[in-house]
């Protein structure tokens, strides 16, 4: 990914609370993607997703917070969906989404801060295949390239990932109420990474 200069080494140079946030705010804006599958296809149970995304927030104020990271992931594992098993796209970003929690509470569990980063280009990799998955046939390697990057959905993939950076650069004592605030803007805009919305 050509994301501009300085990227990764900015999100790497972060605490290990704010990657956290930065993987929490990433997750919960993939939520969309997993609900809209599991009403269409019938799959699955979102409120699990949810659940989790609300415990994990919570525990980057909530000391008293301790998370049961096995229970969590075998929930997970119950409500991933097999792509085999389904004949609609919507089931590639539905996996990404539980694969992105998955990993985060892998990464919290083995304290592999860099796992928490690989969130980041997951997302931006659910974006990509969306693109190349509405993309016009019959374009070069190159073309598909270029028509990936130019994408609208792709740029404010970019931009988003780029605003919380900074953000969260800015707040490196993160409080209750910075963390309460960034969460129900998220949850208010009700967008997912790849443009789906419930509203």
């Amino acid at each position: 990914m050509n994301v501009k200069a300085g990227f990764f080494k900015r999100l790497k140079a972060l605490s290990l609370p704010q990657k956290k946030l930065f993987a929490i705010a990433l997750c919960q804006r993939m939520l969309p993607n997993y609900q809209l599958f599991s009403d269409v296809c019938q799959f699955g149970n979102p409120a699990v997703l949810d659940t989790l995304l609300q415990l994990l927030w919570q525990s980057l104020y909530d000391n008293k917070l301790k998370l049961n990271i096995e229970l969590q992931l075998a929930k997970l594992e119950e409500n991933t969906p097999e792509p085999e098993n389904f004949d609609v796209y919507g089931v590639y970003p539905a996996l990404d989404a539980v694969v992105a929690l998955s990993s985060l509470l892998g990464a919290l569990e083995s304290k592999i801060e860099d796992d928490i980063i690989n969130i980041s280009k997951l997302s931006s990799s659910t974006v990509a295949n969306y693109i190349e998955a509405i993309a016009p046939e019959a374009l070069t390697e190159q073309q598909l390239e270029d028509f990936v990057f130019a994408h609208e959905v792709m740029q404010e993939e970019r931009e988003l990932q780029e605003s919380l950076l900074a953000i969260i650069e800015e707040q490196p004592q993160l409080n209750a109420e910075f963390i309460k605030e960034l969460r129900k803007e998220i949850v208010a805009a009700g967008v997912s990474n790849i443009g789906i919305t419930l509203n």
